[in-house]
């Protein structure tokens, strides 16, 4: 399944000429966060559900268009940007535009988040290792050197910290324990913040990233 079949396009976006009443009847009746705003077929942003609640049902859309959101993304867009997209605006709901800025629909974020925990970081069994070092001294490259000659594999990482002297990267391993891994970490001037060897760690990390859920539930 391409990212694109998750497109839903089963709301229409309400014209800015419509009724602020209509705006909240949608609420009423949805659970998204943010309903799509257009005039003529083009897109113009989003409304969220808690600004549509502060203004008087007889006016129009078009009076309170100060509160349109423009955020959207390309049918073209990665599901790792979409779903940094989704955090950035605090949605649940993504409206997708082609090249010619045609609305095509939206991505719901329980979808989005559905492909991030199929991915091997979250699905393959493996241990969790922290390893911390200065800004300027880590590599990728030695990283990943690092891990390979001890005959295992990184099946995920990423940057979970930094500031201005160090960062924090956070690896998922798998084909190997973590010991004689963190020990050549330790050769090499990396400081091991955290290693779990059982997945129970990996459970807990996969429900704190699903944070972005609580959206779908306001």
């Amino acid at each position: 399944m391409t990212l694109q079949e998750f497109i839903i396009n089963d709301i229409k976006p309400l014209n800015i000429n419509d009724k602020v009443s209509d705006l909240k009847m949608m609420f009423n009746e949805l659970t998204y966060s943010h309903v799509p705003i257009e005039n003529e077929g083009v897109y113009l942003g989003c409304i969220s559900e808690n600004d549509a609640y502060c203004f008087e049902g007889d006016k129009t859309i078009v009076d309170c268009n100060y509160a349109l959101e423009g955020f959207f993304v390309r049918d073209t867009t990665t599901w790792l940007d979409i779903l940094e997209e989704f955090a950035q605006n605090s949605c649940n709901i993504m409206p997708v535009l082609n090249e010619q800025n045609k609305y095509l629909g939206y991505y719901e974020l329980n979808d989005i988040i559905g492909l991030f925990n199929e991915t091997p970081f979250f699905a393959e069994p493996g241990g969790i290792l922290i390893i911390e070092k200065g800004v300027t001294d880590y590599s990728f490259s030695e990283i990943s050197q690092i891990v390979e000659s001890n005959d295992a594999k990184i099946l995920g990482a990423f940057i979970s910290k930094m500031d201005s002297d160090l960062v924090q990267i956070t690896l998922k391993i798998g084909n190997s324990g973590l010991n004689d891994v963190i020990q050549t970490f330790r050769r090499y001037s990396y400081n091991i913040v955290s290693g779990h060897e059982e997945d129970s760690y990996i459970e807990s990390l996969k429900e704190r990233s699903e944070y972005l859920k609580k959206y779908l539930d306001i």
